[in-house]
């Protein structure tokens, strides 16, 4: 009874694991779809520089398409786990804890390879200013796009260090509109002219440096990647601790082997055995039953007196 009570907690235990692997693993895998978007958009104005090595430094592993697969492996394998442990299967807990092995060695590895932080100054932000110049050209449509969208739905900014950086940087005699914080066309030759406040007053040098060094997504998703790893170790520990109870509970209940049953014929009565020879009938009107000592004794006895008989007429025949 014991022994149910505890397998009846461990598949408990092991299908909340299971669910908590499917929420953890889709988290993981919005997060990276959103962090994926404002990586391209980094990339794209850093091309060729050294905050671009920074940033695939950071940020590659988070959106490694190898992650990505291991929570959708990870996602399989719990429904693994769950049927196994709804089942009580032996060979789908087995494959359960082994492929829960492999991720966790993969995450394990990932973990080490993001530990080192990338060597970037806010010194190396000056480099973005070479970018300016190909701003609104013909040839550079994507470039343009890239800024448009870096300044006003990411990250809210203007210029590298500040909106002036726009004309030092190009021939334009004011900001780009994307700079305003309410849109609309020529609000940026407004804000220059009236009121600079409609301009977002920080530059986007600063924006990518906090970037670069980690955002809030970031440790979102390693703060994800640990508990995991934790959740994984919990749940091997409890798939063995469950495959030893389901074992010997079915080797108890299992019918004893015919070697015993053999073993206790062998030792047993046999068939062959010498029969008692009390086949005379008890005479009428007799209590006592038939003596079956002195019936054996007579028939040892008469034994030898026939043997002798038989001798005599062989002797008398060659004679």
């Amino acid at each position: 009874m014991a022994r149910e009570d505890a397998v009846r907690c461990l598949r408990c235990l092991l299908y909340a694991l299971n669910l908590l692997f499917w929420l953890m693993s889709a988290c993981v895998l919005g997060v990276a779809a959103w962090l994926r978007d404002s990586l391209n958009t980094v990339l794209t104005l850093t091309a060729h520089t050294r905050l671009e090595e920074a940033a695939v430094l950071t940020y590659s592993p988070a959106v490694h398409p190898v992650i990505v697969a291991v929570c959708c492996f990870l996602i399989i394998v719990a429904m693994v786990g769950y049927c196994g442990t709804l089942k009580c299967n032996l060979l789908l807990l087995s494959w359960y804890f082994g492929s829960l092995l492999v991720i966790f060695c993969v995450e394990l590895a990932s973990g080490v390879w993001t530990y080192d932080q990338p060597a970037v100054q806010r010194s190396d932000m000056i480099s973005l200013k070479s970018r300016m110049p190909n701003y609104g050209l013909q040839r550079y449509q994507w470039l343009t796009h890239t800024w448009n969208t870096f300044q006003t739905e990411q990250f809210k900014c203007c210029g590298v260090i500040y909106f002036t950086d726009w004309l030092e940087m190009t021939e334009m005699e004011w900001p780009p509109d994307s700079c305003c914080s309410n849109q609309y066309p020529g609000c940026a030759r407004h804000a220059h002219y009236r009121d600079l406040s409609d301009l977002h007053q920080e530059g986007c040098g600063p924006k990518i440096y906090s970037f670069i060094r980690g955002t809030k997504q970031l440790q979102v998703l390693r703060f994800l990647g640990v508990s995991i790893g934790v959740a994984q170790i919990l749940a091997m520990a409890l798939t063995l601790t469950l495959l030893w109870a389901l074992y010997y509970s079915r080797k108890s209940t299992e019918p004893p082997s015919d070697d015993s049953t053999t073993l206790a014929g062998t030792h047993g009565p046999s068939a062959d055995a010498p029969k008692p020879c009390c086949t005379r009938a008890a005479p009428k009107g007799s209590a006592n039953p038939p003596n079956c000592t002195s019936t054996t004794t007579a028939a040892a006895a008469a034994t030898p007196n026939q043997h002798q008989f038989e001798m005599e007429c062989l002797s008398k025949h060659d004679i």
